[in-house]
């Protein structure tokens, strides 16, 4: 048995607790089988901000549709934006395409950590998780996961985001056991299945845990409330109004700017969003055309860096000229809304909008 770096904190013991125990997600491969990097790319990108859970269906359906890097370089991206409505922070979706016309016109995925940085829209984490799962370099991607199983296992109190680079550095102390090398893809994704299912971020199972017996933070006493965090700062509120018009068959929607928040996103025509509330008098001079509006209801939405409330107006018309296009109302749910318009178009159209 070859010695461990950590003799506490063994690698082996993890190793071997994930292959028992190891999840089952569509993007992983078999035991034995090499990871395929386009899906492990695919899913780290789905993955960021999002929860397994909600994940799985959209990869699966966006997987059905572009089954390779090739053909997600060579779809429109008005075609890729549609595939990933719901699932939020769109800048994703552009930089997924612009990443995947890169990657076809090289011919593969580089294999190198660095490499992988210089591409569209990977960052240190995901260069570090795609090196370490598709092709085996020994990096450690440190992401909330491993956060807490790290800040837990070294006992570290500072509360992030201070304490990353005291994370950071402990992750990379981990990865430095031989056997952790030996294997980087095994025990980058067992990192993240011990962080998702045994180190929770409430209540953690630290009896089922291969490391309870190096951990400080379990030692402690302290290891429920690892990693602290720093209090947030409340989110400022935004107001607007937007506007369900139909003829009964179909739906006035309009395409928001190719770029900046939403970009290239279809929605109900509508006002800016800003600190001040609408009435109603100033909301409707925004209204796409003259009709008998009625209020339809108020939604709200949460963004990362502020909070919205929408006013809804709703009319019906024989005919409707305005600027847009209009969509066939019962195919609403193929229209590819961002999940705000489509919180929009459930509350005043029932049962449409929802994925």
């Amino acid at each position: 048995m070859r010695p461990h770096t950590h003799s506490v904190i063994p690698a082996a013991a993890l190793l071997a607790w994930y292959d028992r125990h190891r999840r089952r997600l569509p993007w992983r491969s078999l035991p034995g089988e090499r990871p395929d990097p386009y899906r492990v790319w695919l899913s780290e990108i789905m993955l960021q901000q999002t929860t397994v859970v909600a994940v799985v269906p959209y990869y699966e359906t966006f997987l059905a549709r572009f089954p390779t890097v090739a053909a997600l370089a060579a779809a429109p991206e008005e075609e890729v934006m549609r595939a990933w409505a719901g699932l939020g922070y769109y800048a994703r979706a552009r930089n997924l395409h612009a990443c995947a016309k890169v990657v076809a016109a090289r011919g593969d995925f580089p294999r190198d950590v660095d490499a992988l940085r210089a591409l569209p829209g990977i960052g240190p984490y995901t260069a570090a998780a795609v090196a370490a799962i598709a092709f085996d370099v020994p990096a450690v991607p440190v992401d909330g996961n491993v956060e807490r199983v790290v800040a837990r296992l070294f006992a570290i109190t500072d509360p992030l985001p201070g304490s990353k680079p005291a994370i950071a550095a402990g992750a990379a102390r981990l990865g430095t056991d031989p056997d952790a090398q030996a294997r980087p893809s095994d025990f980058a994704q067992a990192l993240f299945d011990l962080g998702a299912t045994i180190c929770t971020p409430t209540t953690p199972a630290c009896a089922l845990c291969p490391w309870r017996a190096g951990c400080a933070g379990q030692r402690a006493g302290i290891a429920a409330e690892l990693p602290r965090k720093a209090p947030k700062a409340a989110r400022p509120l935004r107001h607007g109004a937007h506007f369900w018009l139909t003829d009964g068959t179909r739906v006035l929607l309009r395409r928001r700017p190719p770029r900046g928040l939403l970009g290239g996103m279809a929605e109900l025509p509508g006002t800016p969003w800003r600190a001040e509330t609408w009435a109603a008098a100033e909301a409707l001079a925004h209204a796409p055309m003259t009709a008998s509006w009625r209020p339809a209801g108020e939604v709200r939405h949460g963004f990362t860096h502020f909070e919205l409330r929408i006013a809804l107006f709703a009319a019906r018309v024989d005919h409707i000229q305005a600027e847009g296009f209009l969509h066939p109302l019962a195919e609403i749910d193929a229209a590819g809304l961002p999940s705000v318009m489509r919180k929009c178009a459930a509350a005043v159209h029932p049962g449409k909008g929802k994925r």
